[in-house]
C-alpha cells in the first residue's frame, strides 16, 4: 500500500539521519505535512559533512507536459484523459552527502515510486534508484567495499541484478560534454515494474538498508585523514562536475523543476555548498588527480 510505503521511507530516512558521525541532520524547513509533501532534513558546516540531506518526498498531482513527454521519451506508453491529464504520485527517499574532507567521498543514493493513472482508470506503476559513490580521490580498497556491500544486496536477489545495474550507473552518470562519469558509480536502474509490486518493494528495501554500511565505514576511516590546500582545490573542482551533471543531465532534478508548486530548495540539496569552475584545468600526468580522472573516463569492474 502506499501508506507502507511512506512508513518505509520515513524509517530509511531516520535511519540514515541517526548513523554516526551525529549529528547528521535537522529540519530546517517549518512542518508540512508528510502525508503529502514529505519532509526534508539537511545539515550544513558540521564538523564531518559539509553538506548533507535527506529528502523525503510525497507528491501528488497531473503530470506536466514536459514530464510525460520525458517518460514517453524512453518508452512509457501514457493514455492521457481528452483534456491531456495524466494523475500521477510520486515518493521516494533521496540524499547526496558533500563532506570537508577531500579524502571521503560524496555519496548520493536515490529509491522512488511512481504510479500514473490512465484515462481508463488502469494504474502503470515502476521502482527506481540507486546507490553511488564519487571521490575525489581514489581509493581502491574504499571502491571494492562500496560496490560488494552492493553486489551482495543484488545477489540474494538474482546474481544478473549487479552488473546489469553497475553498467547501468555507469551509463546514467556520464557527463557526456567532459567525456566523464561523475563518479566511480555503484548501482542504478529504473522502469522496475517485475516479477511483481511486492517482490520489487523487497528488492528497493534491500537496497536502501545497504547504504549505512557501504558508506559509513568509509566516512569513519577517511574523516580525519590531513590534507593539502591542494587537495581541498581538487575537491573543489571536481564538485563543480557534480553540479554540471545534476543540472545538465539529472533525472530526477529535472522532474522536479518541472512539476508545479516542487519545493525548489529540496531538489537543489543535491548541489554542494561550495565549488569552483577554473579555465582549462589539467591535472599533470600520473599524479593523483589524473588517477581519478583515468577511472571516470574508463570504469573499472571493483569486484572480480
Amino acid at each position: 500500500s502506499k501508506s507502507k510505503k511512506k512508513e518505509t521511507l520515513l524509517t530509511l530516512q531516520g535511519s540514515i539521519c541517526s548513523a554516526p558521525p551525529r549529528p547528521f541532520c535537522r529540519d530546517p524547513a517549518p512542518p508540512r505535512s508528510v502525508a503529502e509533501r514529505g519532509i526534508s532534513c539537511v545539515l550544513q558546516d558540521g564538523e564531518v559533512f559539509e553538506k548533507a540531506g535527506v529528502n523525503v518526498s510525497v507528491v501528488f498531482g497531473q503530470l506536466s507536459e514536459e514530464a510525460a513527454r520525458q517518460m514517453r521519451s524512453r518508452g512509457k506508453v501514457l493514455k492521457a484523459t481528452e483534456d491531456g491529464k495524466l494523475p500521477f504520485c510520486a515518493m521516494g527517499v533521496s540524499s547526496v552527502i558533500h563532506p570537508k574532507n577531500p579524502h571521503v567521498p560524496t555519496m548520493h543514493f536515490n529509491y522512488r515510486y511512481f504510479e500514473i493513472e490512465e484515462a481508463d482508470g488502469t494504474k502503470q506503476w515502476w521502482f527506481g534508484g540507486g546507490t553511488d559513490l564519487t571521490p575525489t580521490y581514489l581509493n581502491e580498497e574504499d571502491a571494492v567495499h562500496f560496490h560488494k556491500t552492493l553486489k551482495e544486496v543484488c545477489d540474494k536477489h538474482d546474481l544478473k541484478l549487479y552488473p546489469k545495474y553497475k553498467k547501468w550507473c555507469d551509463d546514467y552518470f556520464y557527463i557526456k560534454h567532459r567525456d566523464e562519469r561523475r563518479g566511480i558509480g555503484g548501482i542504478f536502474f529504473d522502469d522496475m515494474d517485475s516479477p511483481s509490486k511486492e517482490e520489487v518493494f523487497q528488492f528497493v528495501q534491500s537496497c536502501a538498508k545497504a547504504v549505512v554500511p557501504s558508506y559509513v565505514p568509509i566516512v569513519k576511516k577517511h574523516c580525519h585523514d590531513s590534507y593539502t590546500p591542494e587537495e581541498k582545490l581538487w575537491q573543489q573542482l571536481r564538485r563543480g562536475r557534480y553540479v554540471e551533471f545534476n543540472l545538465v543531465y539529472d533525472r530526477g532534478t529535472k522532474f522536479g523543476l518541472l512539476t508545479p508548486g516542487s519545493r525548489i530548495e529540496s531538489i537543489l540539496m543535491s548541489l554542494p555548498l561550495t565549488a569552483r569552475w577554473e579555465y582549462m584545468n589539467t591535472p599533470p600526468e600520473s599524479s593523483k588527480e589524473a588517477e581519478i580522472l583515468e577511472v571516470l573516463r574508463n570504469p573499472k569492474d571493483w569486484v572480480h
